[in-house]
């Protein structure tokens, strides 16, 4: 089994500087190469003949880092250009692979065993003299298979990929079934009547963000205090990134442990951001994040998620009679049913859901 555990480093300056340098070298080979195959035809075995031939003796300096964090950039170009052909293939929007930018996703990886190691809380990278600090020790025990080291926010971090054999599930006694429904004014409303309230962070800092990037808009470019103005403009919006995962974390963790069956709604989280309204407060929701959660916690805890067909109506169904009410405005937070039912909307859905994936199930 393979699984990551991202790590914050504390490296010194000296160290530092090796990094930089590592994410300049990997970005400067990576535009290269992609600044030579727009001109000629890509394949995997020419751009490795050019960056021998070429690329290597032109610029001198990337002995300076290892060899492997400008010989990665070749395959990372491959996977773009394979990700680019395939939607040229499937008639979808293209997207030619583009340049790289300073400060934007800045990253290098060391994909051979022998070109780092981890001791405890040490990391050890080819050609830099000293091991790198890690915040914490890593969470799996196994052999370390790579290693990709990324700046976020001046600050810097290693995803390091663990072949480990020992992870397994805590047997606990879990409830046998859920259904989650999704929402705005609650991030999740559970079908046992447990509400997670809305967790958007980026609407209780806009105010400050707003700030800080009109004090970076009258900064002047190339100076020092432009430089500093991005930064906290950067931590910012980390901060926020952070809290949002965080919560996001902790709902699918309560799902993943406490259920065997997990059922959720099939979003369609694209059209639902046309709705200029409410499409800043639905991406701060950060519902792809949390089904790409929800899945693979479900996987590792041996889960079954239930996805509901897009056009079920878990809202507009009574939950006691399964009669349909086609008029079901947004503004309607409480379900009326000719039955005599009055509920919660979201409640209501949840239930439904529930039932949902109890009925899908079931032998026929």
């Amino acid at each position: 089994m393979l699984l990551a555990h991202k790590v914050e480093l504390r490296p010194t300056k000296e160290q530092a500087i090796y990094l930089d340098k590592a994410c300049g070298s990997r970005r400067h080979c990576y535009n290269q190469l992609l600044a030579y195959f727009k001109e000629n035809k890509w394949s995997k075995s020419a751009a490795y003949q050019y960056y021998i031939k070429v690329i290597r003796k032109k610029f001198d300096w990337y002995t300076e880092v290892s060899s492997r964090v400008t010989r990665n950039a070749i395959d990372d170009l491959d996977n773009a250009f394979k990700h680019f052909f395939r939607r040229v293939k499937l008639n979808q929007k293209a997207g030619f692979p583009q340049f790289k930018k300073k400060d934007v996703n800045d990253s290098f990886a060391l994909r051979e065993k022998a070109k780092f190691g981890v001791d405890e809380r040490l990391l050890r990278i080819e050609k830099l003299k000293t091991k790198i600090k890690m915040r914490q020790k890593l969470r799996f025990n196994g052999i370390a298979k790579q290693v990709t080291i990324s700046k976020k926010a001046g600050k810097y971090f290693a995803s390091i990929l663990v072949e480990t054999q020992e992870y397994n599930p805590k047997d606990v006694e879990r409830e046998s079934s859920v259904g989650v429904d999704f929402g705005i004014k609650n991030l999740a409303t559970l079908s046992t009547g447990v509400v997670f309230p809305a967790n958007q962070k980026l609407k209780k800092n806009l105010n400050k963000l707003k700030k800080y990037q009109r004090v970076l808009s009258r900064k002047q470019k190339g100076s020092q205090r432009r430089v500093k103005a991005k930064l906290r403009v950067a931590k910012l919006h980390f901060r926020i990134s952070n809290q949002r995962q965080a919560a996001l974390h902790e709902l699918s963790d309560y799902l993943t442990s406490r259920f065997d069956r997990i059922v959720i709604e099939d979003l369609n989280v694209k059209g639902m951001v046309k709705n200029h309204k409410l499409a800043r407060s639905i991406v701060d929701a950060g519902f792809g994040y949390l089904r790409q959660q929800i899945k693979y916690k479900a996987e590792l805890r041996n889960c079954e998620l239930v996805i509901a067909d897009r056009f079920f109506p878990s809202s507009k169904t009574c939950s006691k009679c399964g009669q349909i009410k086609t008029e079901l405005r947004l503004s309607d937070r409480t379900y009326h049913c000719s039955c005599g039912l009055e509920i919660d909307r979201d409640l209501n859905a949840a239930l439904n859901l529930n039932a949902y994936g109890v009925d899908t199930l079931q032998p026929t």
